[in-house]
C-alpha cells in the first residue's frame, strides 16, 4: 500500500526535517537581514537597515507592515509579548508556505503538468532548458535556479493565488542555496519519491507538519484550546480513506442513487453504499442538474473528503449527460439555480467528450466547498483539488495548454476581520454614510471568526443589520433584505478592491482589504443551502472565549464541539440533504449528550447509516470513533 506505516513514518521524518530547516532559516533571515527577532520580539528601525539593497529594503518594509497588521488582531499582556507572538507566526507561515509550494511543484511534475524541475534539483530538465535560454545574465547557477522557481510560482499563482502569490504575507521569504539543496535532497529521497504521484500525500504533509510535542504541551497547558491555532493543531487528525468513502458514498452517492432510481455509474464506484435489497426507492421525477448540487466540508483540512467527492462527481455528470440524451435538453431539474444560470448540458457542449474536458472546472467551480480555521489548510485544500483536476485532465488526454483555468474555487480560510481603526476610517471616507455603517457593523459581526469558522452564524444577523441600517421594508422584508444585502455587498466589494489597488495604497491597506473580503466570502458561503455536508469535525472542549457565545447559539449541543458542528452542519443543509461525520462514539450514549441526541440527531434529522469503528481509526487520536449519516427532516 502507498501509505503503509513505514511509508508514513518516512514522510513524517521528511516533514519534520523540512519544518526544522525552514523555521531555522527564516528565523535567521528575520534576525540577521531584516532586524526582526522572533526570539525576543525586538524590531529595529528601518534606519538601521542601510546595509540592505533596494529589493531587501522593500521586503523589510513589507514585513513590518505585515507585523503591524497582525498586531492589530493579536491579544497579549505586553507589546513585546505580542510582537514575539506575531514574529513567531510569520516564521511559521513563511516555512509552511515554502514547503507547500515545493510539494506542489513536485506533485505537478509527477502528473506531467510541469517540466521536471525538482526531481533532479539543478540537473532537472526544465531548469536546464531555462538556463540555456537565460544564459549568464542572471548570475550564478544558484541565483538562476532561484529565479526559475520564482517564475514557476508566478505561473501557478494564476490558478492558486492563495499558495503561490509571491506578494502574499505568507510567501515573502526564500531560503538560501544550501538550505534549498538540503530540502531538495529530502524531497527526492527514495523512501518517499513515489508518494508525489499520490493525491493523499499533501494531506499527510498537512497532518505531520505540526510538532507532536507542541500538541502535547498545548494539552498540558490548558484543557480547552486557548486560540484558533491551538484549536486547529489539537484537532488535526487525518481521516482514513475507507471512512472517507463510507461517508461520501452514503451521502452524495446515496443522494444521486435515489435521484436516478439506481440507474447510475455509482453502482460500480461506491463500494460502501449501503442499500437494503427490499427498500423501495423514492419516486423519480427528474434528477438535479449536477451544477446545482452543493457539497460542503466545514472543517476541510487538506480536503481529503473533497478529493473523493470529486471522484463521484465525474460519473454523476456523465449520468446527467445520458439522462439528457434520453429525455431531451432541459429535462434535468435546475429549479434551485438562479434564473437562466445554466443552459442544458447538451446545448452547452457539442458532445460528451467536450463535457468531459470541462468536468474538472465544473466540479471545482460549482460543487465543492470547504472552510477551515487554519489558513494552511486552505492553501493545501485548494492545491489538492487543483492537482486532482490536473490528474482528471491527464487521464482524459487533455493537453496542458488546452485545460481551462479553474479560478479560485470555494475553499475559504476563516481569518480574523481587519482591526486597524485608521484604515477603517480611510475606507469609510470612500463609502456613503449607510454603507460605511453597514461595513463597520459587519466587521463587528465577524469578531471571533478564527475560532468559530462556520459556527459564527453571521448570516442570521444580516436581515436585522440591513433593517437597522437601511430601514424596514414592510411585510415582504425578507426578500427585500436579501436584495439589499446583495447590492450593498457588491458596493463594499468594489470599494475594498479599489481601496487595495489605488496607487497610494500601502501593503497593510491591501492586507486589510483582503481580510475584509475573505469575511464577506464566508458570509456568502453560509447564506447558501447545501445538499451534502461531510466532516471530521473538531471535538472536545470549546475554545476559550467562545463558550458563552456558542452556548447561546447551540444550547442543545454546547457541551462538546463535535455536537455543535453536527448541529450547524444540519442547519446548512436543505430538507432531505445528507450529513456524514466521523466523531467520538461517546456522543451516542453519554447522558451529557441527551439533549443533542433528542433535539438534533432525532429532532432535526433521521439517522440512516452508522458504523461503530472503535479505537485506532484516526492515526494518533486516542478516541473511539463512529461514522454516521443523517438525513435532514
Amino acid at each position: 500500500m502507498a501509505f503503509d506505516k513505514a511509508t508514513r513514518n518516512a514522510l513524517q521524518k521528511f516533514v519534520a526535517r523540512a519544518r526544522r530547516l525552514l523555521s531555522e532559516e527564516f528565523t535567521r533571515q528575520l534576525q540577521a537581514s531584516y532586524g526582526m527577532d522572533p526570539t525576543s520580539g525586538a524590531v529595529a528601525d528601518m534606519a538601521a537597515l542601510s546595509h540592505l539593497d533596494n529589493q531587501q529594503q522593500q521586503t523589510a518594509a513589507i514585513l513590518r507592515e505585515t507585523l503591524h497588521h497582525y498586531l492589530a488582531i493579536t491579544p497579549g499582556k505586553s507589546a513585546q509579548e505580542r510582537s514575539q507572538q506575531v514574529l513567531e507566526r510569520m516564521v511559521r507561515e513563511q516555512a509552511f508556505t515554502l514547503l507547500n509550494r515545493l510539494a506542489a511543484l513536485r506533485m505537478a511534475e509527477s502528473r506531467g503538468v510541469l517540466f521536471e524541475s525538482l526531481a533532479r534539483g539543478q540537473a532537472s530538465q526544465g531548469f536546464q532548458l531555462y538556463q540555456m535560454v537565460a544564459g549568464p545574465a542572471l548570475g550564478e547557477v544558484g541565483d538562476v535556479y532561484r529565479q526559475y522557481l520564482l517564475s514557476l510560482f508566478d505561473e501557478l499563482g494564476q490558478d492558486l493565488p492563495d499558495l503561490f502569490d509571491r506578494h502574499s504575507p505568507q510567501g515573502l521569504l526564500f531560503p538560501k542555496d544550501s538550505v534549498l539543496l538540503d530540502l531538495l535532497d529530502a524531497i527526492n529521497h527514495p523512501d518517499i519519491a513515489h508518494l508525489w504521484a499520490e493525491d493523499e500525500t499533501i494531506g499527510w504533509i498537512y497532518q505531520y507538519y505540526n510538532d507532536p510535542d507542541e500538541r502535547k504541551a498545548m494539552r498540558a497547558a490548558s484543557a480547552a484550546p486557548r486560540n484558533s491555532r491551538e484549536l486547529a493543531v489539537r484537532n488535526q487528525f487525518f481521516t482514513p480513506r475507507y471512512v472517507v468513502e463510507f461517508l461520501t458514498d452514503n451521502t452524495l452517492g446515496r443522494l444521486w442513487f435515489n435521484a436516478t432510481d439506481g440507474h447510475t455509474r455509482l453502482r460500480e464506484t461506491c463500494r460502501y453504499l449501503l442499500i437494503k435489497p427490499d427498500a423501495p426507492l423514492p419516486p423519480v421525477t427528474r434528477p438535479r442538474d449536477p451544477r446545482t448540487l452543493k457539497w460542503l466540508d466545514p472543517a476541510c483540512g487538506s480536503m481529503h473528503f473533497g478529493l473523493y467527492a470529486f471522484d463521484l462527481f465525474l460519473p454523476i455528470y456523465r449520468d446527467a449527460w445520458d439522462w439528457e440524451q434520453q429525455h431531451g435538453a432541459g429535462s434535468l431539474d435546475t429549479s434551485s439555480a438562479p434564473d437562466g444560470a445554466f443552459a442544458p448540458l447538451s446545448q452547452r457542449y457539442p458532445d460528451e467528450m467536450a463535457l468531459q474536458r470541462d468536468l474538472p472546472r465544473l466540479i471545482i467551480e460549482h460543487n465543492l466547498h470547504g472552510v477551515d480555521i487554519d489558513p494552511r489548510a486552505a492553501q493545501i485544500a485548494a492545491l489538492a483539488l487543483w492537482l486532482r483536476a490536473q490528474r482528471a485532465w491527464h487521464e482524459a488526454g487533455v493537453a496542458v495548454q488546452d485545460r481551462p483555468p479553474i479560478g479560485r474555487g470555494h475553499v475559504l480560510a476563516a481569518v480574523a476581520p481587519p482591526a486597524e481603526p485608521e484604515l477603517r476610517a480611510q475606507l469609510a471616507e470612500q463609502l456613503d454614510f449607510l454603507d460605511a455603517d453597514l461595513f463597520a457593523r459587519t466587521l463587528q459581526l465577524l469578531e471571533g471568526l478564527p475560532e468559530l469558522g462556520v459556527l459564527l452564524q453571521a448570516e442570521r444577523a444580516l436581515p436585522r443589520l440591513i433593517r437597522e441600517v437601511y430601514g424596514e421594508h414592510g411585510p415582504m422584508f425578507r426578500d427585500a433584505d436579501q436584495a439589499q444585502w446583495h447590492q450593498a455587498e457588491e458596493r463594499l466589494r468594489r470599494a475594498l478592491t479599489d481601496f487595495a489597488q489605488t496607487a497610494h495604497a500601502s501593503y497593510q491597506a491591501r492586507l486589510f482589504a483582503q481580510d475584509a473580503l475573505a469575511g464577506l466570502r464566508l458570509i456568502d458561503l453560509c447564506r447558501q443551502t447545501f445538499d451534502v455536508v461531510v466532516m471530521n469535525p473538531p471535538f472536545g472542549a470549546l475554545a476559550a472565549g467562545t463558550k458563552e457565545r456558542l452556548g447561546k447559539a447551540y444550547p442543545r449541543s454546547k457541551n462538546d464541539l463535535l455536537a455543535v458542528m453536527v448541529e450547524r452542519g444540519l442547519e446548512l443543509l436543505r430538507p432531505g440533504g445528507r450529513l456524514g461525520a466521523i466523531t467520538s462514539r461517546t456522543c451516542f450514549f453519554l447522558s451529557s449528550f441527551q439533549k443533542w441526541r433528542e433535539g438534533v440527531v432525532l429532532g432535526l434529522a433521521e439517522p440512516e447509516v452508522m458504523a461503530d469503528l472503535g479505537h485506532g481509526v484516526m492515526d494518533d487520536a486516542m478516541v473511539e470513533a463512529a461514522a454516521y449519516c443523517l438525513v435532514k427532516t
